[in-house]
């Protein structure tokens, strides 16, 4: 009998995308939907917080204590391989560049450690997702920033971009597969073909045109990166009307304090720009990071209110090893911070709130799931809205012009 695989992906969309990938190699082996019936787990890793890392710890240690052999890659790879593999916790350690060799390490009798390149771009493409009614797209790796808080550029390394044809045929095979709405992703995605004379923006303005593709959603964007390109995709009926801009802060001197390559000014006239043409608007940001004092934080929440902020992805400053960041001394207390984050998570989520009845146009919705008697997909703000229907309607495509609006989220019956 075949021995049987299970995936274990932690992390971003573009670990969902390289595990994808990852199962497209396995050629000897069965894979499983669930780590009860595996005999080897494969874990695609995520470090970027010690969460992450606590997170992976936890799983690692409940595998072990079902006697599986567990295989590690992603990006702890790099920053925890070594010493979970010293410390027999796992069997062995394989890097993203060494995807092709994955056979070969299931049915690797002894421990190993090889975590290859950073300078590799993948082959091979993904055209099918077994268990995602959308389509990921990995348009790039690796990142040229060096943000003071940030360990990825060292696990991920430089900034490469895969082949602009590669990406469209791509999508055109993921489009004759039913794939309606597409995913970009990457590890900065405003970077794609800055090293090779393209942008962005020329690649979105090739890829809206490919028949069947709806929609075309976005990762996390710089807001230093968005140029003219961009700027004149904006009205595309095939761009998602919600856009992830990852600010961090929103006080000018800890921008500086975190090496950040953007500004609090500029920032601000681009999301009025992008408030302006309807756009719901998503952010990153770190509080508590050493050196937010009382007087940085007053202003990063004053000026905070001035962005049109509609959806946010906060989490409290945790320090990486090796990273620059990790060493400034002016540490925030753990209750400071949490409060602080509480106060923009509120916020937000008042924004979204206001905004959503703000929203004078139907809802463009592709179901993804079904949870507690409702069909659950989201719009093209990126807004999710639960639906009531007597009829299954996974996986379709709805456009609703009546839905009840409330603080916690939108819902609707369908009649059919």
């Amino acid at each position: 009998m075949k021995q049987k695989v299970f995936f274990k992906t932690f992390g971003c969309r573009t670990n969902i995308y390289d595990t994808e990938l990852l199962k497209n190699y396995i050629q000897e082996y069965e894979i499983v939907n669930h780590e009860n019936n595996a005999q080897v787990i494969i874990i695609n890793s995520c470090t970027v917080t010690n969460g992450a890392d606590s997170g992976l710890q936890n799983y690692i240690n409940a595998m072990q204590r079902r006697g599986v052999k567990i295989l590690l890659t992603g990006c702890a790879a790099a920053s925890k391989g070594k010493e979970l593999l010293e410390k027999k916790q796992i069997f062995g350690v394989f890097g993203a560049s060494e995807k092709e060799k994955i056979n070969e390490f299931v049915s690797s009798k002894t421990n190993f450690y090889e975590l290859g390149n950073l300078n590799f771009i993948d082959k091979n493409i993904v055209c099918n997702y077994e268990n995602h009614t959308k389509a990921f797209v990995k348009i790039q790796e690796g990142c040229d920033f060096a943000c003071s808080y940030c360990i990825i550029p060292s696990v991920r390394g430089k900034s490469r971009s895969v082949d602009e044809k590669t990406l469209l045929e791509q999508v055109k095979i993921l489009s004759q597969n039913g794939y309606k709405e597409i995913v970009l992703t990457g590890t900065n995605i405003g970077s794609y073909g800055l090293k090779n004379g393209t942008t962005l923006g020329k690649l979105l303005q090739q890829m809206g045109q490919i028949s069947g593709i709806k929609r075309i959603r976005l990762g996390s964007l710089e807001p230093a990166q968005l140029d003219e390109s961009f700027f004149e995709i904006l009205d595309e009926t095939w761009l998602e009307r919600h856009l992830h801009i990852a600010l961090q802060h929103t006080s000018e001197k800890m921008l500086r304090i975190m090496k950040r390559r953007s500004h609090t000014e500029n920032d601000l006239q681009l999301f009025d720009t992008l408030a302006k043409k309807g756009f719901a608007l998503g952010t990153d940001f770190i509080v508590g990071h050493p050196g937010e004092d009382e007087e940085i934080w007053n202003e990063a929440l004053k000026n905070f209110k001035e962005f049109q902020i509609t959806h946010i992805h906060g989490f409290i400053f945790s320090p990486r090893k090796n990273t620059l960041s990790a060493n400034l001394k002016e540490k925030i207390n753990g209750k400071i911070a949490k409060a602080r984050l509480n106060q923009l998570k509120e916020f937000v989520q008042d924004n979204n709130f206001k905004f959503r009845k703000k929203v004078k146009t139907p809802l463009e919705i592709l179901i993804e799931s079904e949870k507690g008697g409702f069909f659950e997909g989201y719009d093209q703000f990126f807004n999710k809205i639960k639906i009531s229907s007597k009829v299954n309607l996974l996986k379709q495509w709805l456009i609703l012009k009546e839905y009840e609006i409330f603080s916690q989220g939108n819902q609707a019956h369908f009649q059919g």
